[in-house]
């Protein structure tokens, strides 16, 4: 999501200055991505130059409000309107992490993947007792993607686990070699999750 058209969103609701949009949006979004001042100042300062904001008075300590124009609203309400694209996949540092750990002689991949899990369900678990006090319904759709994904990423841990141990099973039948180091104690996903809340 760019930045530009959050604030955009909320300055479709009525003007505000940048502190406003900068506090509404970490408020709305629970911090997920934090913005500096003067990141939200930049981003104005553009909207303002492509026709999408303009300023519309100033607070009595001389704070500038900007106002969403009519291009604006079209341009939010086009955003609102778009699925998000998934272009190219995200550097995801666990699977780099993981798909080097098996090609490098000596890492324990068991020990990793065992130490991404537990430090995962920690994550969940908070996640599960942020969620549990969210009553704003803004944040409590940004913890649940949170808890979705933790989820997500125990599953595929496990699924990871699994390929290992059976990868290390070939390789044994086959008399090919050791397989990188694993054992086959693959957990179930739904009592690992389970165990998170």
């Amino acid at each position: 999501m760019s930045v530009r058209r959050g604030l955009l969103a909320l300055l479709a609701e009525g003007p505000r200055y940048g502190y406003q949009l900068r506090a509404e949006f970490e408020a709305r979004t629970g911090a997920t991505w934090p913005l500096n001042v003067g990141q939200v100042y930049s981003t104005l300062s553009r909207l303002e130059r492509d026709g999408l904001v303009e300023p519309a008075g100033e607070s009595e300590e001389g704070q500038v409000f900007y106002a969403i124009t009519p291009s604006g609203r079209d341009d939010v309400a086009a955003w609102f309107a778009a699925p998000v694209e998934r272009g190219a996949p995200p550097r995801d540092e666990l699977a780099i992490k993981l798909a080097l750990a098996v090609t490098v002689p000596g890492v324990d991949v068991q020990a990793v993947i065992q130490r991404q899990r537990s430090a995962t369900l920690r994550a969940l678990q908070d996640y599960t007792r942020v969620k549990a006090g969210a009553g704003d319904l803004a944040w409590s759709l940004v913890v649940d993607s949170l808890v979705f994904q933790a989820e997500a990423e125990v599953r595929w841990l496990d699924h990871c686990e699994a390929r290992l141990a059976r990868a290390a099973r070939d390789r044994a039948a086959s008399g090919s070699g050791a397989a990188p180091t694993t054992t086959a104690t693959t957990t179930s996903t739904s009592a690992t999750t389970e165990a998170a809340r």
